[in-house]
C-alpha cells in the first residue's frame, strides 16, 4: 500500500499540471554557487594560517579548493535550466525541468527555470538526515516520496533526456541504472549528458570497460559529453532530429 501511495501522489499531481514530458538533471548535493563555495575557502585559509600543522583543517582546506574548482558547474546548470524553462512554453507546457529537488546543482537547474517562471519538479526523498526541497520547486510540484524505487520510476517514465553534471554515489546511481536500462532495452533509448568530461573521464572509463570486454563498443555510444548549457541543449535538440522525432510528441 504504502508503495503505491508514494507512486500515486506523484503521478497524480504531475498529472494534474499537464507534465507529460521531463528533462531529468541530476548533479552533487555538494557543490554551491562559486560565491559561497570561495568564501569557504578563503575562511578555511584563515584557520590554517592560525594553525599550519593542523592536518584535519589543511585536508577541509584541500577539499573546498576542489569543490570550489567545480563550483562553476552551478552556473552552467542555472544557464541550462533557462533554457529548459524558455522551452516549456513552445511545447505547450508539457515539458518540464526535473530534479531531484535538494541543493547544490539540482538546485542550480531548477534555479534557472524559476528564473525564466516556468514551473519545475523536485522529486526529494525521506532521508535519515532530512534533505530539505531547495526553494525554487515550484510549490505544487515539490514531493517527498519514501522509496528510492518509485523516486526512480518517476525520474524515468516521462524523460526525454537524461543531463548529469559532476556528483557522488546518488548520481552514479541514477546514471549508471538509466544507461543500463538503455543497454538492456528495458526502456527506449534517450539522449544521456554528462556535463565535464574532465570530471567524467577520471571517475568513469568507459573505454576500459569496453577493452577489457565488459561491455560493447556500440555501449560506449549510449552517452556524450558536455561542457556549456548551450552545447547540451543543442546536443539534445540534434539527437531529436536525427532520430526523426520530436522532444515532446
Amino acid at each position: 500500500m504504502r508503495l503505491e501511495l508514494d507512486y500515486l501522489k506523484a503521478e497524480t499531481l504531475l498529472a494534474e499540471q499537464g507534465v507529460r514530458h521531463s528533462i531529468v538533471v541530476f548533479g552533487g548535493t555538494r557543490l554551491p554557487e562559486p560565491r559561497t563555495a570561495h568564501l569557504r575557502v578563503a575562511s578555511l585559509e584563515a584557520q590554517c594560517a592560525q594553525a599550519p600543522d593542523d592536518e584535519a583543517l589543511a585536508d577541509r582546506l584541500r577539499i573546498a579548493r576542489r569543490i570550489a574548482a567545480n563550483s562553476h558547474y552551478y552556473e552552467v546548470a542555472r544557464a541550462f535550466g533557462r533554457l529548459v524553462g524558455e522551452a516549456e512554453g513552445s511545447a505547450g507546457n508539457r515539458l518540464a525541468l526535473v530534479t531531484g529537488g535538494g541543493p547544490g546543482l539540482m538546485e542550480a537547474a531548477n534555479r534557472g527555470a524559476y528564473d525564466k517562471g516556468a514551473r519545475t519538479v523536485g522529486l526529494n526523498i525521506t532521508l535519515p538526515h532530512e534533505q530539505y526541497p531547495n526553494p525554487y520547486v515550484t510549490p505544487g510540484l515539490c514531493m517527498r516520496l519514501r522509496y528510492f524505487a518509485i523516486r526512480k520510476l518517476h525520474f524515468l517514465l516521462r524523460a526525454r533526456a537524461l543531463v548529469v553534471f559532476p556528483g557522488g554515489y546518488g548520481t552514479l546511481d541514477e546514471l549508471f541504472e538509466t544507461l543500463t536500462l538503455i543497454q538492456t532495452r528495458k526502456i527506449e533509448p534517450l539522449p544521456v549528458v554528462l556535463v565535464g568530461q574532465t570530471y567524467w573521464t577520471r571517475i568513469f572509463d568507459a573505454d576500459a570497460l569496453v577493452e577489457e570486454g565488459m561491455i560493447a563498443p556500440e555501449d560506449r555510444d549510449l552517452f556524450w559529453f558536455a561542457e556549456t548549457a548551450e552545447e547540451i541543449w543543442a546536443d539534445i535538440l540534434r539527437w531529436y532530429d536525427r532520430a526523426g522525432k520530436p522532444l515532446t510528441p
